[in-house]
């Protein structure tokens, strides 16, 4: 068997109690005092996340932008120095093969963050479709990726940083020092609340993290709390809700497909077999990845790809790929383990009333 990769805050995980899991081969904390008070303490205050798994890689040289718009999704015509955006890679037929988000770091110089499972087969993909000239670098191996979530993530950068962060707009970044080293901070996340995503050399992820954790209002949050927060928005997982056997579109995602350019699998959007949907479940009983989606009259149009209780709300939401026929449908059931669950189409975000995009300068 395999020896699970480790990311440069493992011992300081497992010296805080933290439940450690196998996730997309890593050893990752999926808890540590328990996935409902850390969610909550997301929602109200300030949470930390070891999300070094993620991968990163570096785009440069003339021509890397034109290159770069043949093989994701994103519209980097649009996309400035300072800004970044979430879109998708494709493969030919318009599956997904990872989703991403794109840092414009200068003219021609990218940054380009994946999804840890994906990460070799991304910078392989990645590389066989550049021109000659222009220089791919994977540098996973020595980025560390440390998240900050919560309202009160702005004191808490603030404090790390020893400088002013209020001016960042939502999805947008910029280049400082942390310790005599460089850092990029990014007024980004996948909680739904106001949240900086900070990458940092590995050589400093840990005195980073142990500055954070020292706060009297910052808590360590496992991967589990991160999952129900980002349910809760309906924020996709790759490999879950998103695969190579649907498009952005049948994710609901094509509001995202402006991009002028001819990117690998365009032309394939416009055949929509399934949607994504939203559902909501009353009560505590909870939809699980895998369960089957039924009209009221038993007919099976579909499948769970996302369930969980959200503690932020008192019941179950889930997200399902259906039949496009039968998206529009108001009602459904699911099948579940030991019941059917009676479920209703909502829209998104299931939760409300996050800060994300809250105004802080």
């Amino acid at each position: 068997m395999d020896t699970l990769k480790i990311t440069p805050l493992n011992s300081w995980h497992k010296a805080h109690g933290a439940k450690m899991v196998d996730f997309a081969g890593w050893e990752m904390p999926v808890q540590y005092a328990g996935i409902l008070a850390e969610h909550q303490h997301t929602r109200q205050q300030v949470s930390i996340f070891d999300i070094c798994h993620m991968g990163e890689f570096y785009l440069r040289g003339q021509g890397a932008a034109k290159a770069l718009s043949q093989v994701v999704t994103h519209n980097l015509d649009t996309l400035q120095p300072g800004k970044c955006r979430y879109g998708f890679m494709l493969n030919e037929h318009g599956g997904v093969l990872d989703d991403l988000i794109i840092y414009c770091l200068a003219q021609d110089e990218y940054m380009l963050v994946v999804n840890g499972a994906c990460e070799r087969s991304d910078f392989e993909w990645i590389k066989s479709h550049l021109p000659a000239g222009l220089s791919l670098e994977n540098a996973s191996a020595n980025v560390a990726k440390i998240d900050v979530q919560g309202p009160l993530s702005i004191h808490a950068i603030e404090a790390l940083l020893g400088k002013k962060c209020s001016h960042l707009k939502y999805f947008s970044f910029e280049r400082t020092t942390y310790s005599g080293t460089s850092v990029l901070v990014s007024r980004t996340g996948y909680t739904g609340e106001l949240g900086f995503e900070l990458y940092l050399d590995v050589s400093k992820a840990l005195e980073a993290w142990d500055k954070l954790a020292s706060l009297p209002e910052v808590k360590a949050a496992g991967l589990g709390a991160r999952d129900t927060l980002r349910l809760e928005l309906g924020y996709p997982l790759y490999g879950q809700d998103l695969d190579i056997m649907h498009t952005p579109v049948e994710a609901g995602y094509g509001f995202l497909m402006n991009s002028p350019a001819e990117f690998i699998g365009k032309g394939k959007l416009d055949v929509v077999r399934e949607k994504l949907i939203p559902l909501e479940i009353p009560g505590r009983r909870s939809a699980r990845h895998g369960d089957k989606v039924a009209l009221r009259d038993g007919t099976v149009v579909g499948v769970v790809t996302s369930g969980s209780f959200s503690p932020s709300l008192g019941h179950c939401s889930a997200l399902a790929y259906v039949d496009a026929s039968a998206a529009d449908n108001k009602e459904y059931l699911v099948q579940a383990q030991r019941s059917e669950l009676c479920a209703t189409r909502v829209e998104l975000p299931f939760y409300k009333n996050g800060t994300a995009r809250m105004k802080i300068d």
